[in-house]
C-alpha cells in the first residue's frame, strides 16, 4: 500500500457561534427565557432595555463618574498599548439600535399589550389536594386525625410506604391518639380513593390495580388487564409475555391491548401534583390571535422578549476609543462584557 497526496474538493457548513447561540435561546421556555435576560442585566452592564428613563439615569450616573475621574486619568497604570489592536467596529455597529422587525406596528390597531396582563397558574400542593378530599368525608374528630397522619406519610410519588403498625405507634407516642391496625386499614381504602387514582398505594402493583379498577367500564381489555397483575406481575415486569399468553389463554390481539392499558397508567400519580418547573408552570403565551371584524390578526407577546440594546455609555466609549480618544476611559473595565452583542444580538433584532 503506498501513500498519495491529492487535491480534493469539498463542500462543507459550519454553524458560526451566533448561529449556535441562537438556537439555544429558541429551545428556552417563555418563563425561562424572561428570567435569563433579566440574570443578564444584572450581570451584564453593557447591556440595557429601551427604558429611556433608565438611560437617562444611567447617562447621567455616567457624566458625573467621567468628572469626578478626570484627575485620576493620569495616574492610571499602563497596558492601554495591549487594546490597539482591537477592532471595535466588531461589537459596536451604527445599526445595533435599529428598530426590530417585531416592534412593527399598524398604528391604526393598539398596542395589545395595553390591556394584557401576565396569567399565573395558582398551585395547590399534593399534600393539600388530599387533605381537602379528607374534608369531604364524614369523619369523626378521631378519625380526622387518624386520616390526617395516613396523608402525611405519603411520599412525594403519592405511596403509603410506611407500615401500619409503624404508624399506629406513632399516633400513641407522639399524639397520644389510640387506634388499631384494622382502622387505619379501613381509612387508607377510603383514600385511596381520592384523586389522582392510584394515591395511598402499599407498592407499584397495587397502584396499577387501583387505577384500573376504575376503568373497568371501558372494555374486556382493562378487566384481563387487572387478571394480569393479579396473577402474573412478576412476569410481566420481566416481559415474559409468552407465558403470560399461555397461562391465560389469550391471543396477540388481545395481548397487545392488555399492554396498551397498562402503559397508559401513572406509576408516580402524587408526581404530578404541586409545584413543578417555573418554566412549565406558568403559561404565558407566545403570541395572541386576535378577530378584526371577522378576520384572525396575530401578534407576538412581546413582553417575552423586551427590547434590548447595548448601552449608550459603553457605545460612545467604545467609538471615541476607536476614534483614537483614549481621554474618557481605558476599554479595560469593559472589556469583559464585549461578547454582549455576540450573546444577544439575536434577542435585539
Amino acid at each position: 500500500m503506498s501513500l498519495s497526496q491529492g487535491l480534493y474538493q469539498k463542500q462543507l457548513q459550519k454553524l458560526s457561534p451566533q448561529q449556535i447561540q441562537l438556537m439555544k435561546l429558541l429551545q428556552v421556555p417563555t418563563a425561562l427565557l424572561e428570567e435569563r435576560i433579566k440574570e443578564e442585566l444584572e450581570d451584564n452592564p453593557a447591556l440595557e432595555t429601551g427604558d429611556e428613563e433608565e438611560q437617562e439615569e444611567f447617562e447621567n450616573d455616567n457624566t458625573a463618574e467621567v468628572e469626578d475621574g478626570k484627575d485620576e486619568e493620569s495616574d492610571l497604570d499602563g497596558g492601554v498599548d495591549e487594546y490597539d489592536n482591537i477592532d471595535i467596529s466588531e461589537y459596536v455597529q451604527d445599526g445595533d439600535d435599529d428598530i426590530a422587525d417585531y416592534k412593527m406596528k399598524d398604528d391604526n390597531y393598539p398596542d395589545p399589550d395595553e390591556d394584557k396582563t401576565i396569567p399565573h397558574k395558582v398551585e395547590t400542593g399534593f399534600n393539600e389536594l388530599m387533605l381537602e378530599q379528607l374534608g369531604q368525608l364524614n369523619l369523626s374528630d378521631h378519625q380526622l386525625k387518624v386520616a390526617e397522619q395516613i396523608i402525611g406519610n405519603l411520599d412525594d410519588d403519592g405511596y403509603l410506604r410506611r407500615e401500619i403498625s409503624a404508624i399506629v405507634d406513632d399516633l400513641a407516642f407522639r399524639q397520644n391518639i389510640q387506634t388499631t391496625e384494622e382502622e387505619i386499614e379501613k381509612l387508607v381504602l377510603q383514600i385511596q380513593r381520592f384523586d389522582p387514582p392510584g394515591v395511598c398505594a402499599r407498592n407499584l402493583q397495587e397502584c396499577l390495580l387501583l387505577q384500573l379498577e376504575r376503568k373497568v367500564e371501558e372494555g374486556d381489555h382493562v378487566e384481563m388487564a387487572i387478571k394480569v397483575l393479579e396473577k402474573y406481575f412478576d412476569e410481566f415486569t420481566k416481559k415474559h409475555y409468552e407465558k403470560i399468553q399461555r397461562g391465560l389463554n389469550i391471543t396477540d390481539d388481545q395481548l397487545r391491548g392488555i399492554i396498551n392499558q397498562i402503559i397508559k397508567l401513572n406509576p408516580k400519580p402524587g408526581g404530578n401534583v404541586g409545584d413543578s418547573n417555573a418554566g412549565e408552570g406558568y403559561v404565558i403565551p407566545d403570541f395572541f390571535i386576535l378577530n378584526n371584524a371577522g378576520k384572525l390578526e396575530l401578534t407576538l407577546n412581546s413582553r417575552n422578549a423586551p427590547d434590548l440594546r447595548i448601552s449608550e455609555g459603553y457605545r460612545e466609549m467604545l467609538k471615541d476609543y476607536d476614534r483614537g480618544s483614549k481621554k474618557r476611559q481605558t476599554p479595560e473595565r469593559s472589556g469583559a462584557f464585549y461578547q454582549t452583542k455576540d450573546r444577544f444580538c439575536q434577542m435585539v433584532h
